[in-house]
């Protein structure tokens, strides 16, 4: 699989839709289980809709609070970020983690210049439906059923919500041969991603 195929499979779902997008930050939040709560939410756009306030794609140049980014049609866009612009990178966390290359989501209003003044910005996010095939140390091998991926643990910041139960730290329940939706940030490039959190259900 190429890299331009692998980073569509692996952020085709991210947040359901654009529109969970738009729905999530409506509600003032940019944390990605609200977001994926909220991707049914009616906000008045149809599927199909273009918003001039939500930008997806890759950043390809950065340059002082300014983002450069090439979205999967080819149309490009800038984005300012400001101090107020809420930065997610597996977690809450500042415009400095930005990297060139990095995958975005963005959603903010267009200015008279035609940049996007951003109000929250996601990069790398993934979320994923997949099955465990296969655990080591501080990794666990998952299968998409369209490519094997390997997810990094992240301690201090992966947590893990077994059963539908309040999120932990305690990755000991997780077990081989169990279904698992995993929310975390892709390595560009690559096929592993860093868990943010991973839904599965233990016996």
């Amino acid at each position: 699989m190429s890299s331009l195929d692998r980073r569509r499979f692996l952020t085709k779902a991210v947040l359901g839709t654009a529109t969970a997008v738009v729905g999530a930050t409506a509600l003032g939040s940019v944390s990605p289980e609200v977001a994926l709560a909220e991707q049914h939410a009616d906000v008045g756009l149809g599927a199909n809709m273009y918003d001039p306030n939500f930008v997806e794609g890759r950043i390809t140049q950065i340059k002082d609070n300014m983002l450069w980014v090439t979205s999967s049609d080819r149309s490009f866009h800038r984005i300012h970020v400001t101090n107020g612009t809420s930065v997610w990178k597996l977690r809450h966390t500042t415009f400095a983690d930005a990297k060139v290359g990095d995958g975005l989501y963005s959603r903010g209003v267009r200015l008279d210049d035609g940049t996007l003044a951003a109000d929250s910005v996601w990069l790398n996010i993934v979320n994923m439906r997949t099955k465990i095939v296969g655990m080591g140390p501080n990794t666990l091998y998952l299968d998409s059923g369209h490519e094997r991926v390997v997810a990094h643990v992240i301690p201090g910041t992966t947590a893990a919500v077994y059963n539908s139960t309040p999120a932990v730290r305690d990755m000991s329940m997780v077990q081989v041969g169990r279904h698992a939706q995993v929310i975390g940030a892709w390595r560009p490039d690559t096929n592993e991603v860093e868990i943010s959190t991973l839904y599965t259900s233990a016996a």
